[in-house]
């Protein structure tokens, strides 16, 4: 498997433990037989917790459909090893902004995110135009 590959793995891990870490450290306050319980999530941290992880989950299959457009069309697997490791970072950095309430940063973390996105994406259409 390519770093790129893991990267899609590590993207999808990071959404599922931005709220997987807020409920297990809820210290009894998360009852597993009700998880969407709207009483849970009225804390702050907890809701914002759940808000870095939907946006997880509507980042994820658009970040796994680039990087294996990608390379199906045999772009420089350097190049996107290496901006998919720089999504998976600024990802990182975003989940820490929305949960520590940081809402300005967090939209330019997230329009960092998506701009890389948009570059793995088109690398096919670019590939002529890069050294291999």
């Amino acid at each position: 498997m390519t770093v790129a590959e893991w990267s899609i793995f590590a993207s999808l891990m990071l959404a599922l433990l931005s709220i997987v870490s807020v409920k297990w450290f809820s210290f009894g306050r998360f009852d597993n037989s009700r998880p969407r319980d709207p009483a849970f999530y009225e804390d702050p941290i907890a809701a914002r917790a759940l808000g870095a992880h939907q946006n997880g989950l509507e980042t994820f299959p658009f970040f796994a459909a680039a990087v294996l457009l990608a390379e199906f069309r045999a772009c420089p697997q350097n190049l996107i090893n290496e901006l998919a490791v720089l999504f998976v970072i600024v990802r990182i950095a975003y989940v820490f902004t929305y949960v520590g309430n940081r809402p300005t940063l967090r939209s330019i973390l997230w329009s960092i995110g998506f701009a890389i996105n948009i570059a793995i994406f088109f690398l096919p259409a670019l590939r002529k135009l890069l050294p291999l």
